[in-house]
């Protein structure tokens, strides 16, 4: 019923040495005849299970320094010929060549090669695996007749197979001949990768076809919605400092939602070299604020707007200490916390509450590795460059008659590192380093600035505005001066950039243009 194949004739070959002569000595008890290469070869008879080096079966030796070994007729023809098909039994026969039942293949390490520190182009060439996707992709394709092991972890589901059954069934062969699929597509894609980035010119960062690869990381409950199943892919190749790679230290398994909240909140604190916290709601920060201390950062960023920051995620870039962690304990009720480290004993506190996540992301990484933006669309994908564009005092345009100081150009630039943050039309008002109403993802700029002024609440009178892109209308200026701003930091860029210019030095506004926008869709 479970169409089983006996075990007579395995190949062994494998750069990953995991749980390797135990799969061997139990297939050599079963009286299993083993054909190997290289190194594999050498491990095996060094511990005494007897081997066929497939050199010796072959009649032909690895040559050109190993990099031939097992692209041979006897090798793929024993591989795949059909044993439902006389004619392929036939040809085996007359050609001397073994039909395998069981192949045991794992690859060169490549991945791993190139993630090293001093690597060079020449050892990330030689680890390129030739022979082994051709034997996996060949076991594969044969599945109905050949069982492909790719990795250490399915050694003891072939064994106990053979022993509870007596052999290896279709479905165990199916599944595992899927997984090679996926294995050599995510292989490929890694070289692909690497041969992009040492060729490509900055002008053409965007190939004719791309494609990208992510390994399972978790299942989750559901998507954004319960009625939605979902679940959560990272790319091992990309090391960045963030949810991708951060460890869960304590609470319940991550939602949908709290993944794309938690990507926010660190992305926040991640501009910041001086303490910085974020207060996340729906992606957007409710309050931001950096300052000398980790715990004034936190209690500045949640008194923006601390209704809204009820269930929030919280991110912070410096480790968490027990000040900190007191206080966050004493705000309210928090989903998660995202931070470079905890100490024992803000764990020791946060940790109290049963139900919060605290995530550690080690260190950040100032120069991550390149990785695309995408927003995908029902049958496609849009890919654009992250948005890693800094900004300082030297680059802004003062366009009004009232100059600023390098106090009003501190709260002006902490404003525009959060503006970016903010979901379009974007408006952020700030006191200092710190936030005091946020305006996000309004139809129009003078909406998102109400908002902004309500969610202030008196605390915007002799703020800072910051607006993600150009005001189309003196409108949204009108209103803040109403409120009494006192400068404003956006790209400029408009066709009623004068008629802008002119309600600040009406109402005796500084305003400064940086040139570029922060659009956030």
């Amino acid at each position: 019923m479970e169409n089983l194949i006996k075990v007579k004739n395995a190949i062994i070959s494998v750069s990953d040495k995991t749980g390797l002569v135990e799969l061997a000595k139990e297939l050599d008890q079963m009286g299993v005849s083993i054909y190997s290469t290289g190194g594999t070869a050498k491990a095996l008879e060094n511990v005494g299970i007897p081997v066929i080096k497939i050199s010796d079966y072959t009649g032909f030796p690895e040559i050109l320094d190993g990099r031939v070994k097992s692209l041979h007729p006897k090798i793929h023809g024993g591989i795949l010929a059909r044993r439902d098909n006389e004619n392929h039994m036939e040809q085996l026969q007359d050609n001397n060549i073994v039909p395998f039942d069981l192949v045991v293949i794992n690859l060169y390490p490549f991945e791993k090669v190139i993630q090293k520190k001093d690597f060079t182009v020449e050892e990330a060439i030689e680890n390129i695996d030739i022979g082994g996707p051709s034997m996996l992709r060949s076991s594969a394709k044969n599945y109905k007749f050949v069982c492909i092991v790719p990795d250490p972890m399915y050694y003891e589901l072939i064994i106990d197979e053979i022993k509870q059954k007596g052999g290896i069934s279709l479905d165990t062969r199916e599944k595992l001949a899927m997984v090679v699929f996926e294995k050599t597509a995510y292989y490929d894609s890694i070289i692909a990768s690497f041969f992009h980035s040492k060729i490509v010119k900055e002008e053409d960062i965007f190939p004719n076809t791309i494609s990208f690869y992510f390994q399972k990381k978790q299942a989750l409950r559901y998507g954004e919605n319960p009625h939605q199943k979902a679940a959560f892919y990272t790319n091992p190749e990309i090391k960045v400092t963030g949810v991708a790679s951060a460890k869960k230290l304590h609470g319940k398994e991550l939602s949908f939602n709290n993944i794309l909240d938690i990507e926010s909140a660190f992305e926040i604190v991640k501009e910041f070299d001086v303490p910085a916290c974020s207060v996340i709601k729906h992606t957007n920060p409710c309050g931001a604020a950096s300052s000398n201390t980790l715990v004034q950062s936190f209690l500045d960023a949640w008194d923006s707007d601390p209704v809204s920051a009820f269930g929030s995620i919280i991110g912070l870039n410096k480790e968490v200490d027990e000040e900190t962690a007191l206080k966050i304990n004493e705000a309210g009720f928090v989903e998660c916390i995202i931070a470079p480290s905890f100490s024992e004993k803000a764990i020791g506190i946060l940790t109290q509450k049963k139900n919060v996540r605290l995530l550690e992301t080690g260190k950040i990484q100032r120069n991550e590795i390149y990785d695309y933006d995408m927003k995908r669309i029902i049958g496609g994908v849009l890919i654009q460059e992250r948005d890693l564009m800094d900004m300082d005092s030297s680059n802004l345009k003062v366009v009004t008659e009232k100059s600023v100081s390098e106090d009003d150009l501190k709260s002006l630039l902490f404003g525009w590192k959060i503006v970016k943050h903010v979901k379009s039309n974007a408006i952020v008002i700030v006191q200092g380093t710190k936030t005091v109403g946020v305006g996000a993802g309004q139809m129009s700029r003078v909406d998102s600035t109400f908002m902004a002024i309500k969610k202030a609440g008196g605390r915007e009178k002799g703020g800072y505005l910051a607006s993600d892109a150009f005001f189309p209308q003196p409108d949204a200026v009108e209103l803040a001066a109403e409120h009494g701003i006192k400068a404003i930091i956006q790209p400029g860029g408009s066709i009623k950039d004068k008629d802008i210019i002119d309600a600040c030095n009406k109402h005796g506004i500084a305003m400064v243009f940086t040139g570029i926008r922060h659009f956030k869709h």
